[in-house]
């Protein structure tokens, strides 16, 4: 039975999120996860330079005698490029990281260098196993799911956790931030953190033996934890992503991709073509909505935004053929991987669906154990009426 569609009185958030819900006043639940995650983690004016201070003398004091004081990921983006800025202006010594996964955009390629160069900093690329790679994103692609940025998304944040235990650097300064990165449903992409899912699916439809694919178990992923401090600098500074591209334009030369993760063509192509097509998905929503309860941008003018397309047709057609060519595709093979059922982590092997299967499992070991004692008591009662 299908619900009638319905959005959120306060963002442009809708029921193409099947898990949303919404309060008496038409609320979402993505709205008010934000004011909570607001209030807890972001902090502006005198608190949030006062916090901003205690944090950065902690880096620059246990990385004294280190080359850097912290690492952080560029993809040539708005806000990994102004987290660049912004620790340069705080006075740390950063080590730039890049994953090279094959689909940089000439233009991102540009911003990244610019951008160091000016600011003075260094930068590791790493540049993924072209065959290996291809090899997981088809299988992504062919397990139908939604979730085919999975093997950039978990490359990334594997090669940050790795580069920083190697070079014995305990912090990473990432770009993730509340205010523009709230409203991100999970239907529409897990499995971010799941080696189990993403090692699963490329057994099920990939052929090629990821032997250097940057990755990271369940286990290791605690045991970064334990060592590294991840600090989302931009929930400590008065961060308008607006204000943001004025800065980079001006003092680095960098230039707007026209949305957000568009410096890579193949995150353009899925999340522009793929995602709104196959699943009904268009993720300028969260971005969007995020943005709303922010206060850059107002409700009419996102739902305006909504009404064109997710980027220019005559891009997306380009993009089509560029992307099915690199990825060793016929037009009859993307079409068919369009059109095959839709489906979920939850039809995988994965970390996820273990976890959904926990509570179940320990329910049902609490009736078999309910049993056996139960037999128990009823054997020693009758052993005691014997004669």
């Amino acid at each position: 039975m299908k619900h009638n569609h319905r959005l959120c009185t306060r963002c442009v958030m809708d029921t193409t999120d099947p898990d949303i819900r919404f309060d008496r006043y038409g609320i979402c639940n993505h709205c008010s996860r934000y004011d909570q995650l607001a209030n807890e983690r972001v902090f502006i004016g005198e608190e949030g330079r006062q916090r901003l201070q205690s944090i950065l003398a902690r880096i620059t004091s246990e990385g004294a005698k280190q080359d850097y004081h912290c690492l952080i990921g560029v993809s040539g983006g708005v806000d990994s490029t102004f987290v660049a800025y912004k620790v340069k202006e705080l006075g740390l010594r950063p080590l730039a990281v890049h994953l090279d996964n094959g689909w940089d955009s000439e233009l991102a390629v540009s911003n990244i260098h610019k951008a160091l160069h000016t600011l003075d900093i260094d930068l590791y690329t790493h540049v993924i196993d072209w065959e290996e790679f291809k090899d997981l994103q088809l299988a992504f692609l062919r397990a139908s799911t939604p979730d085919s940025e999975i093997p950039t998304d978990h490359a990334i944040v594997s090669l940050m956790y790795q580069m920083a235990d190697r070079m014995g650097v305990k912090y990473v300064i990432t770009g993730r931030n509340v205010r523009t990165e709230t409203h991100v449903p999970a239907a529409w992409s897990r499995g971010h953190f799941d080696w189990k899912y993403i090692e699963s699916v490329h057994k099920l439809f990939g052929q090629v033996e990821l032997r250097t694919y940057p990755h990271r178990t369940r286990q290791e992923e605690r045991r970064y934890r334990r060592t590294q401090k991840w600090i989302d600098i931009l929930n400590y500074v008065d961060y308008r992503k607006e204000d943001a591209i004025k800065i980079l334009e001006n003092a680095l030369g960098w230039q707007y991709y026209g949305g957000k993760h568009h410096e890579s063509i193949y995150t353009r192509f899925f999340q522009g073509y793929i995602l709104p097509t196959k699943f009904g998905f268009d993720k300028r929503r969260g971005h969007f909505s995020s943005l709303i309860c922010s206060g850059e941008i107002t409700r009419d003018r996102a739902l305006e935004l909504l009404q064109e397309a997710p980027y220019p047709t005559e891009l997306q057609e380009h993009d089509l053929g560029y992307v099915t060519k690199k990825l060793g595709l016929t037009t009859e093979e993307f079409a068919a991987i369009m059109s095959l059922t839709k489906k979920t982590i939850l039809d995988y092997p994965s970390y996820a669906r273990d976890d959904l299967k926990a509570p179940r499992r320990f329910v049902a070991q609490v009736r078999r154990g309910a049993g056996r004692i139960a037999r128990d008591i009823l054997g020693r009662n009758i052993r005691r009426l014997m004669p």
